[in-house]
């Protein structure tokens, strides 16, 4: 359980750290999702993807909590089938609003990484197979086909790919939706970080490199991220390697894992149904902030 008197221990100014040539480094998350209803909202269900895994390769929980504000929720908390951690809650009524607080004390040690995966992710279906967000249009397949003349190694193409991604679409939010497609984001040319990571996405599984959705944070910005692993062989397993096709470049130390899936759709940070009038509103708030790195 994570000591509250964590959540007011000073954080160091990052932005001048070599926080990727540390051998240790502690971050502290918080995070808070708040509904409001215009009246009394009843059944309550709902579902939060937004608690660190254990091990993330080098990256450590090494202590968490979960608060609800508002009313009694039961709660169950499971594994998903990406081994994700599922929280679920319900609550027979809710009377003005509901929050619910995330607090994270991770710690990555640089020699514990990379992401090791067995090899059979080299070949499994979810990390080939294009989603309906993934999808793939002609205007995706032309992409795909300038990069393939460029191709090398798979961790090469994927950079490729990733910054192909970076121009191909300009960051814009509010033009797009959790329900965008990546050929439809494409086509806009405007979107944000979740239609880079489809993009990219769609791109991988068209050019056969097995390839996942990461949903976490990125030091330094104000709401959840999202990236791509791309997984390729080493010696007798596998390694996920992280790109941000949404900055264009490989992912750092200045980046946590939260989930990994297929698409957004399947690691949704917050999402649940209610009985009621519609109009409920959504405030969130983030802070991650480095505590200590040497």
């Amino acid at each position: 359980m994570l000591d509250p008197q964590l959540l007011t221990a000073p954080a160091l100014a990052d932005h001048d750290l070599d926080l990727d040539g540390a051998q240790r480094v502690t971050y502290l998350l918080e995070q808070s999702f708040r509904y409001d209803y215009p009246m009394p909202a009843q059944r309550l269900r709902h579902r939060l993807v937004v608690l660190p895994p254990a091990r993330h390769g080098s990256q450590h929980l090494r202590a968490h909590r979960l608060d609800v504000h508002g009313a009694p929720v039961r709660r169950v908390t499971r594994r998903d089938r990406h081994g994700n951690t599922v929280v679920r809650l319900s609550t027979d009524r809710v009377e003005a609003s509901v929050q619910f607080r995330v607090g994270a004390l991770l710690e990555r040690v640089r020699r514990d990484g990379p992401v090791r995966l067995p090899a059979t992710a080299l070949s499994d279906a979810p990390f080939l197979r294009a989603t309906t967000l993934t999808a793939a249009d002609e205007r995706l397949r032309e992409l795909a086909a300038t990069v393939t003349r460029r191709a090398g190694t798979p961790l090469a193409l994927a950079a490729d790919i990733c910054h192909t991604v970076h121009t191909a679409l300009t960051y814009q939010y509010g033009v797009t939706s959790i329900r965008t497609t990546a050929a439809d984001a494409l086509a806009g040319g405007r979107g944000v970080c979740q239609d880079s990571a489809h993009i990219m996405l769609a791109l991988c599984h068209l050019l056969a490199i097995p390839a996942r959705y990461v949903s976490g944070h990125l030091l330094g910005q104000g709401g959840t991220h999202a990236w791509v692993e791309v997984i390729t062989a080493h010696a007798d397993h596998a390694i996920a390697t992280a790109f941000d096709p949404c900055n264009g470049r490989a992912a750092t130390a200045r980046y946590l894992t939260v989930a990994t899936g297929r698409d957004y759709s399947d690691i949704a940070p917050t999402s649940g149904t209610y009985h009621g009038p519609p109009g409920a509103r959504l405030t969130t708030n983030r802070r991650l902030a480095v505590l200590h790195a040497a």
